[in-house]
Parts: C-alpha cells; sequence; structure tokens
C-alpha cells in the first residue's frame, strides 16, 4: 500500500524547500526509490510516478541526470515530528495532444535521478534511481470486449495478447460502487489471462478492468476496457 500521494504538475516540479545537507554523517540507504513512466494506450497520455520507502523522514529533495531539482518536499508538523516512510505520487498527464512523449522525454531524461533527505533524527538519508526510456507495447485486450454487457459473474475471465520483452502485469478490476472494491493481480510475462474470483463479482453491475504490460525498468503501458456483468 502507498498511503502517501501528491498530484504534480508535469513541468517545473519545484515543491518550494530543499533537503537539509548534513556532513560527517554517513548516509541511511532508502530501502526503495523508483521513478518510472506511465503510458494509458487507451486515453493516450503519459506521466511519471516515484516511489520512496525507508526509515522516516521529514525532508527529500530529488535532482535529475542534468542536476536539476525534481521535486522537494519538507513534511512539518505533526507529520515532520512523525516521520514519512513510504511515499507515492504522479504527475498529471496530458493528452498526447497537449504534450508528445518526446516532449515527456525532454522533461525527464534518462539516467540517474538522486534523492537526498533528512531522517527526523537529523541523519542523511540517501537513495538512486534510474530512470529509462524503454517503454513496453500496449497490451491488446480479448476479453471481456470493451462494452460487453452479459458476462457471466461466476466465470469472470480476463484475457490479452502476450506482450514481447517485459517482465510482468498487474491486472486491476473495479468497480464505482460505494464502497468501490477492487481486484488487483500481478502475474508473470508468460501469463496472458486470469480467472476473477466470483466472490468478488456481481450481477448487473458495471465494471472497468485494466492490464498494465511493465517493463523491467519498470515503465509501464495500460490498456483498459468496461463490462457489465449479466
Amino acid at each position: 500500500m502507498k498511503p502517501l500521494k501528491l498530484t504534480l504538475t508535469v513541468v517545473a516540479l519545484a515543491i518550494l524547500v530543499a533537503g537539509v545537507t548534513v556532513t560527517g554523517v554517513s548516509a541511511k540507504k532508502l530501502d526503495e526509490a523508483e521513478i518510472y513512466i506511465e503510458i494509458n494506450d487507451t486515453d493516450g497520455d503519459a506521466g511519471i510516478q516515484v516511489f520512496l520507502d525507508g526509515e522516516g523522514w521529514d525532508s527529500m529533495q530529488a535532482t535529475g541526470p542534468r542536476g536539476a531539482v525534481l521535486f522537494s518536499v519538507l513534511a512539518e508538523g505533526s507529520v515532520g515530528m512523525q516521520g514519512i516512510t513510504e511515499f507515492f505520487f504522479e504527475s498529471a498527464e496530458p493528452s498526447f495532444e497537449e504534450q508528445s512523449l518526446e516532449e515527456l522525454f525532454e522533461l525527464f531524461p534518462e539516467g540517474k535521478y538522486v534523492f537526498r533527505g533528512t531522517t527526523t533524527d537529523n541523519k542523511p538519508l540517501r537513495g538512486r534511481a534510474r530512470l529509462t526510456h524503454r517503454i513496453p507495447a500496449a497490451p491488446v485486450l480479448v476479453s471481456p470486449e470493451d462494452g460487453e454487457e452479459d458476462v457471466d459473474p461466476d466465470d469472470t475471465v480476463i484475457e490479452w495478447m502476450p506482450v514481447p520483452e517485459i517482465v510482468g502485469y498487474q491486472v486491476i478490476v473495479e468497480t464505482d460502487d460505494d464502497p468501490l472494491m477492487v481486484f488487483s493481480a500481478d502475474v508473470g510475462p508468460g501469463v496472458t489471462s486470469i480467472t476473477v474470483p466470483p466472490e468478488f463479482m456481481m450481477s448487473g453491475t458495471a465494471y472497468k478492468y485494466e492490464v498494465l504490460a511493465i517493463e523491467g525498468s519498470g515503465n509501464q503501458t495500460i490498456s483498459e476496457a468496461e463490462f457489465e456483468t449479466e
């Protein structure tokens, strides 16, 4: 679970405050540091996502391969005292008509991104991640067909065509009913179908499903469709 989510614009991701540099103390390492591109092939848009996990911190700054600041975060008040451990955000995702993939690549060049922060006990915290521009092909969805209205809730099979040169897929099925219900599964690159557990499905209900193809560096491409159960 990634509990803290911020939405930032794709351009000029500067959030005011730089991380504090502490000298003379060996830096602790973030448990996880990820930066990757997500493309929604169905909607025709793309954005950047970042995930960090580690010891509780109250400041964090990221710089890109050209040395420019990507973002800076300062946790204040109760959150600053408690510290942030897991941190996730995704950028805005303008359509390809507003911003081409090449323009996104220019904003976020390939290479090493460095994360420098300070723990709540004033110790330096560091992490690195590498961004690539290797984008997986979009999964071609086979079933249910988009707009299908008579899917059997006791035998709902999500199926897609294989995507080459990836490390796996994520399959997500959800309904907008209140409360929101989400089924999610991660499968290997050789899998091209999955049966949704019948206990998750309901009769006469509209669902949306997504299949994400994930490339080795973390970049992912989504295809999505909608259906209704009988």
